[in-house]
């Protein structure tokens, strides 16, 4: 068993406190712990500011470019022990882990070639300048410049790897030096990511730190220069933004919280078609990869009154062709999900989705003696206005058909009765429907991802988080971006407009002069 250590201030910290178990989610076993205290958070703080923050800002963005693809390298080199590290913790089949460390090197790699293009120095130009007087001699140019502060990255236990390196990326890049907070039931993975990064040396002392424990008390000490970076719930995400110190010193904050996920079939689309058959692949992956926790996973599935039997009868049968069982057989095609809490949860949101939904496939009785096991539950809505519907996340392997008219007006209001998603998707070749839809529902929605004949076996499904797109939401999906290529790096960087001579302005901080 093995007691899982922070890294700060230099060093490895052992925690303090009530042990908090971490087990093996396909068998209970007890694989280790963390003791949520026992770090000087000042200190952590203190060491980013004064030795990271200065040793990443003496680096150029190509230089910072260069270590993201060191970093990325790393992880490759590490691939098949990390995957198995996170098939005994986080319950992934091979598949499942594959996903989130490819995610993880994945982005890495996109945003060391993104830096590997920009300026030498720490200044990016933000478009063109322009006239402030009467003459061109008063002219004006906004800029980007590294905040001198921290970014604390709260992560979530459903993408350890993932979440934590698209939070780097684009922080790192940016200049402003991490301390990251892994989420608990799935801890030891990123651990193991924080060793071998501590380990390889490819980054200054005290640009990377890692805290294993609870980050109770830390958002008390952040200050007007800092950022938070956080994933997961909707109710913690709420309390983090009204944090008061927060909120008192103006600190930045990034949400990316629940999510009701809508997939919408088009009233053209016909059985055994190409753009039939991509939707029932896409919402079957997205209901079982990862055993259904992804904040990016279908949660409603609209289709048209007319054809609810006809894709309840083959989502069903895909459904049922997936091998539930210990992650570690290769046969197997999902795993279980990542905590006993988890699973408690998981059942108690099916039986409320129940009241108002028959259930078809699935359901929350328990599949194994041992584990945290779910079977991939579907179930059909009887009343596609019942609240919970559009207000209930349940985080596992579990999603409603939802019988609608199949005009686009009403696939628009029940998408955006969401409240807010971080991503959309709409199956469909009639041009005209789509586009009503699109436009009905964008502003809800960070992400619209459309299916048709054109995109069939050429694009990854919208569960997939891509780093040249914005991932986040507005509403309840908490209000915030990441990643969108350069857009990545705007919460790590301030934005400000430098006024004067245009010989000067134009020519020092211009997209046509240096950037030094």
């Amino acid at each position: 068993m093995i007691a899982l250590q922070s890294y700060v201030g230099g060093q490895w910290v052992a925690g303090t406190g009530t042990p908090v178990p971490l087990h093996d989610p396909a068998t209970e076993a007890v694989l280790g712990e963390v003791r949520p205290a026992g770090v000087d958070f000042g200190a952590a703080l203190r060491h980013a500011r004064e030795v990271g923050g200065p040793a990443l800002r003496a680096l150029t963005f190509p230089q910072r470019a260069e270590k993201l693809k060191l970093l990325s390298a790393l992880l490759h080199e590490h691939r098949d022990a990390l995957i198995e590290i996170a098939g005994r913790n986080g319950g992934n089949t091979r598949g499942d882990a594959k996903f989130d460390l490819d995610g993880a090197s994945g982005t890495l790699a996109f945003y060391a070639g993104l830096g590997k293009a920009l300026p030498d120095g720490n200044l990016l130009p933000d478009g063109d300048g322009v006239q402030l007087g009467r003459t061109p001699r008063f002219w004006g140019q906004h800029v980007y410049t590294p905040r001198p502060g921290v970014a604390l990255h709260i992560n979530a236990f459903n993408f350890p790897a993932w979440g934590m390196g698209e939070k780097i990326a684009c922080a790192l890049l940016a200049g402003v030096p991490v301390i990251e907070k892994a989420g608990t039931p799935s801890a030891m993975l990123a651990h193991r990511i924080a060793q071998l990064v501590v380990d390889s040396g490819i980054l200054p002392e005290g640009a990377f730190q890692f805290v294993a424990g609870s980050a109770s008390g830390l958002l008390d000490l952040l200050g007007p220069m800092d950022a938070v970076a956080f994933t997961g719930s909707s109710r913690t995400g709420a309390l983090i933004r009204g944090n008061p110190n927060l909120v008192a010193r103006n600190v930045r904050v990034n949400i990316e919280a629940d999510s009701i996920n809508p997939a919408v079939l088009g009233p053209d689309v016909e059985s055994g078609g190409d753009t039939f058959e991509q939707f029932l692949a896409n919402v079957a992956v997205d209901m079982t990869q990862k055993a259904g926790q992804k904040c990016t996973a279908v949660r409603r599935i609209l289709v048209p009154q007319a054809m609810v039997g006809e894709v309840q009868e083959a989502l069903v049968e895909r459904l049922r062709a997936v091998k539930v069982g210990n992650p570690l057989d290769d046969s197997v095609r999902m795993g279980p999900v990542a905590s006993r809490d988890q699973l408690r949860d998981v059942r108690a949101g099916i039986d409320q989705l129940a009241a108002v939904a028959d259930v078809v496939l699935g359901g929350k009785q328990p599949i194994a003696e041992k584990g945290y096991f779910v079977a991939a539950t579907l179930l059909r809505a009887r009343d596609a206005e019942a609240a919970v519907l559009h207000e209930l996340e349940v985080f596992g392997p579990c999603a409603t058909i939802v019988p609608y008219d199949g005009s686009a007006a009403r696939a628009v209001g029940l998408c955006n009765r969401g409240g807010g998603g971080l991503v959309a998707s709409v199956y469909s070749d009639d041009r005209a429907f789509v586009e009503a839809v699109v436009q009905g529902i964008a502003p809800w929605h960070g992400r619209v991802w459309l299916g048709s004949e054109k995109t069939h076996g050429q694009a990854l499904g919208p569960g997939a988080v891509l780093p040249a797109s914005i991932h986040g939401g507005p509403g309840r999906a908490g209000g915030g971006e990441e990643l969108g290529g350069l857009r990545g790096l705007h919460p790590y960087l301030q934005r400000t407009a430098v006024q004067g001579d245009r010989a000067v302005v134009a020519k020092a901080f211009g997209l046509d002069g240096s950037t030094a």
